[in-house]
């Protein structure tokens, strides 16, 4: 923002901004497939190192349970069943049975056990193993534990200490007789078995990381090697021209990747087709329409002022304007053949169809007009574009024929198709013509008989109204001489096409 004068102006700078999207579109798919690659990795692996480590967890939780429940059973058993050695009765007192069951006792390296009696007014004596424990922080020594545990009402819990966590089982031995209570805990740490299970899983996440190396130079190698095909598939689009569409990507193999070098090698021999008939097209217009354009010209500029002579000019010069609206016109039909709603169907009867387009023929000479046969039934046909084609093959016939031969026009069903021709008892076509004569610009090198000339679109046209109904035009020899052209449409009922 400037400020002169008190006049504010604003100024503001475009810089380009390189946004999220851009920067995607310069990633390699390479590098995306790689990523999505190792992100998939990443996941399974860290699912797996943790499923590992809470399986092995649960398994420590499952053996401390039995190892409680295996040691309060035994020492119940012991107070059910077991005699003083000094008295051969069983215990009245639970100080010597305490005594008596930690002597015969060999705990695991993880694993207390304790004999606890109650002291008015004082934390409760313990009584211990006779070995020497090697936990680091044990609950023996924690007084405000064993009160805690003594004083508990449930049969077993979980300490959560500072020094560690403390699982706990214990077998109460009730007051009686002025004894005091007492009662038995066993005691285990699980701290160590914790550790085991959290040293797998950093191993396995060392694993892991070691996995995913070895599967980014994998990847890349491998991603390089599937996307070869791409990058020629890129450099032959590349280096593809107008001027030159002869280059082709080898195929090899018979996965996806040869399916789309066959693909692409597909497009660009249809390409290549297409861009040959463009050019021979664009030829081909150039110069039928340069004659009556040379023509005009021509007599334009030698036009005098004699009114015969002008009258002369005007009528040659309106003959070509008319002859270049006419190509323009069929050029413009050819291109619309190209469109999907160039034909559009309706149910049609096929007698009546014949008939239309046999009085309208009639018009266009004097010849011996004959309406062979009509075929009966409905078909689903554009009865526009279909009368199209007939008249111009019937125009095509009468301009290679002359005053009084004949000409049939005729409709008939065949083998699940439908055939309406044009036969002319004329000179016939040539058989170099024959393959041609369909062609954009293309005549035949045979026009008896002919008072007018066209150029070469008549066919074509004629051809391009066929395919548009999923059918064909066909040239046949006509019994006695001559040419008939058959337009061959599939049958088909009203409302299926």
């Amino acid at each position: 923002m400037t400020t002169t004068a008190g006049t504010t102006t604003a100024t503001t700078t475009t810089a380009p901004v390189k946004t999220a999207e851009s920067a995607r579109r310069w990633v390699s798919a390479r590098v995306r497939i790689l990523l999505w690659l190792l992100l998939v990795m990443a996941v399974a692996l860290a699912a797996v190192a943790a499923t590992t480590r809470s399986v092995l967890l649960r398994d420590v939780d499952e053996r401390i349970d039995r190892l409680l429940a295996q040691e309060t059973g035994e020492f119940t058993n012991f107070v059910d069943q077991g005699v003083d050695p000094h008295t051969g009765k069983k215990f009245t007192d639970p100080d010597p049975l305490l005594r008596l069951f930690l002597e015969r006792q060999y705990a695991d390296p993880d694993e207390e056990l304790l004999g606890l009696v109650e002291r008015p007014g004082k934390a409760p004596a313990k009584k211990e193993q006779s070995r020497e424990l090697r936990i680091e922080h044990p609950l023996a020594k924690d007084t405000a534990a064993l009160s805690e545990v003594f004083g508990s009402s449930a049969a077993t819990g979980t300490l959560h200490r500072a020094q560690g966590e403390v699982r706990w089982a214990k077998v109460a031995i009730g007051a009686s007789g002025g004894r005091p209570a007492a009662a038995f805990v066993v005691a285990f740490h699980p701290a160590g078995e914790q550790a085991k299970a959290d040293d797998v899983f950093t191993m396995l996440l060392a694993i892991s990381g070691v996995a995913l190396l070895m599967t980014t130079g994998i990847g890349w190698a491998v991603a390089g090697r599937i996307l070869k095909p791409v990058r020629l598939v890129r450099t032959t689009a590349a280096q593809l021209t107008e001027q030159d569409l002869t280059r082709r990507i080898p195929v090899q193999g018979r996965d996806d990747i040869a399916a789309l070098a066959e693909t692409f090698n597909g497009m660009l021999d249809r390409l290549e087709r297409a861009f040959a008939a463009q050019r021979e097209f664009v030829d081909d217009a150039g110069h039928e329409l340069r004659t009556p354009i040379t023509i005009v010209r021509g007599h334009l500029e030698l036009m005098g002022d004699n009114p015969g002579e002008r009258e002369e000019t005007t009528r040659i010069v309106m003959e070509e304007l008319d002859r270049m609206s006419r190509i323009v016109e069929d050029l413009l039909l050819l291109a619309k053949a190209e469109r999907p709603d160039f034909v559009t169907p309706e149910p049609v009867q096929l007698a009546e169809l014949t008939a239309d387009v046999f009085v309208k023929a009639r018009a266009l000479g004097d010849r011996d007009w004959q309406l062979a046969e009509v075929a009966d039934g409905e078909a689903a046909l554009d009865p526009q574009r279909i009368t199209q084609a007939m008249v111009q093959l019937a125009q095509n016939a009468v301009q290679h024929t002359v005053t009084g031969q004949r000409v049939s026009i005729g409709s008939r069903g065949s083998a699940g198709e439908i055939e309406l021709y044009v036969a002319d008892s004329g000179p016939g076509v040539q058989a170099q013509d024959a393959a041609v004569i369909f062609e954009r610009f293309r005549r035949g090198t045979a026009r008896r008989g002919s008072r007018a000339t066209g150029a070469g679109l008549g066919l074509a046209i004629v051809r391009a109204i066929a395919e548009g109904h999923g059918g064909r035009v066909e040239l046949r020899p006509t019994e006695g001489g001559g040419a008939t052209f058959v337009l061959v449409l599939p049958e088909q009922e009203s409302g299926q096409q």
